[in-house]
């Protein structure tokens, strides 16, 4: 079973920063998941939300804002928003990366940047969009993707197999094990999130799943 840092280690340092990438290498992850983004000028960036308020001294749309608008924002700490760039070296040659596309349209500025930086950990791709997985899948057949759902459909793995995906992440508090069982039986691995009660982790791990994706991934047996 992987051991998944959300956000990096969010639980530990400010999330999808350096800092909690480097905090998630030391927690030996298997892989640090970690949220993308544009800016206005086309620059992909490291942050959850839509807007910056919630997380920074500034106010208003991440793609809206050029990365120079960017940068001149801090989060708690005095932290940087990160690029992708930036963020790939972080965890180059120590730990694999989930990509979580945050907005339609990032498929190939995404690939564009993982060939330019020359990456060579393991990468999965995800998205609740799953027109992007299905866009990778026709660009680079074998790439690793991970479509995301929250909620428990009528056909248990329907969606994953339309998107052409080669796993599931499910929000951890719709998983049962007929679910997972339904979701392996289609050749799909099945990671849950986002896991940080260490009852909630073990019954989850119980459960069969291939990864779990937690903000303390120290929490995770092996």
């Amino acid at each position: 079973m992987l051991r998944i840092g959300h956000r990096g280690a969010a639980g530990y340092a400010p999330e999808n920063t350096l800092s909690s990438i480097k905090k998630a290498v030391t927690l030996k992850v298997d892989f640090v998941e970690l949220d993308i983004q544009a800016t206005k000028d086309r620059q992909l960036v490291i942050f959850h939300d839509r807007r910056v308020d919630r997380l920074t001294i500034g106010k208003g749309v991440v793609a809206d804002l050029n990365l120079t608008d960017l940068r001149r924002l801090t989060l708690p700490g005095g932290h940087a928003i990160p690029t992708l760039e930036e963020g790939l070296k972080a965890a180059e040659g120590k730990v694999g990366v989930m990509l979580e596309l945050k907005v339609p349209g990032l498929m190939e500025l995404t690939l564009d940047t993982l060939t330019r930086s020359g990456f060579s950990s393991p990468v999965i791709v995800a998205s609740f969009f799953h027109d992007e997985l299905l866009h990778l899948r026709r660009l680079q057949p074998k790439a690793q993707t991970l479509a995301l759902l929250v909620g428990n459909p009528i056909t248990p793995a329907g969606f994953a197999l339309e998107a052409k995906a080669t796993h599931v992440g499910i929000a951890f508090d719709t998983l049962g094990k007929a679910y997972v069982d339904a979701l392996h039986s289609a050749g799909l691995q099945v990671f849950a999130f986002t896991v940080n009660d260490p009852a909630d982790i073990q019954r989850i791990a119980a459960l069969g799943v291939d990864g779990i994706i937690s903000d303390f991934p120290d929490r995770i047996q092996k």
